[in-house]
C-alpha cells in the first residue's frame, strides 16, 4: 500500500508526528510536502499534489490542513478522487465500507496525534464492501463527474 500525505502550515505538524507512525504500520508513504512550516501557503497546492498522485497511481493520500475542509474540497476537484474529511473513528470505517474514499483528511486544529493515529488505521484497513447500493452510488458519482 502507497499513500501520499501533504499538509499546509496549519497541518504540518500533525503530519510529521504522524510520520513514524505511518512506518510503524509498514506503511509505505511518499511525503508531498509542506516540508517546512510556510505560514502563508496555500492548502490547494499539497491537497492538488496529493490528489493527482493517487488518482494517477490508484493508492491512497492523507492530507492535513487547520480544518481539513479546505483540502477536502480542493482534493475533491481530481478527477477520480472520493476525499472525506473525518473526525472519528465510525466515519473512518463509514467512508472506507460505504464510500471507498481514497483520500483521508484530518484537522491539524482539531485531532489529537492519538485520535489520529486511531483514525488513520481504522481506515487504511477498512476495505470497502463492494455492496451493489455503493457501487451504484459510487458509480452515479462517477458518471457526473465525466
Amino acid at each position: 500500500m502507497k499513500v501520499y500525505i501533504g499538509a499546509d502550515h496549519a497541518g504540518f505538524g500533525l503530519k510529521e508526528a504522524l510520520k513514524p507512525f505511518l512506518a510503524s504500520l509498514g506503511v509505505e508513504f511518499e511525503d508531498i510536502g509542506a516540508h517546512k512550516i510556510v505560514t502563508n501557503d496555500d492548502y490547494p497546492v499539497y491537497a492538488f499534489r496529493v490528489a493527482e498522485k493517487t488518482a494517477r497511481n490508484k493508492s491512497f493520500g492523507i492530507l492535513f490542513c487547520g480544518s481539513s475542509h479546505g483540502v477536502s474540497i480542493a482534493a475533491n476537484k481530481v478527477k477520480g478522487i472520493k476525499a472525506v474529511a473525518v473526525n472519528n473513528i465510525k466515519d473512518a470505517i463509514l467512508t472506507r465500507e460505504h464510500n471507498d474514499a481514497n483520500v483521508l483528511c484530518l484537522s491539524g486544529w482539531n485531532i489529537s496525534k492519538e485520535s489520529a493515529k486511531k483514525i488513520i488505521k481504522a481506515w487504511l484497513f477498512t476495505m470497502f464492501t463492494g455492496e451493489e447500493r455503493h457501487r451504484r452510488r459510487i458509480n452515479l458519482i462517477k458518471k457526473y463527474e465525466s
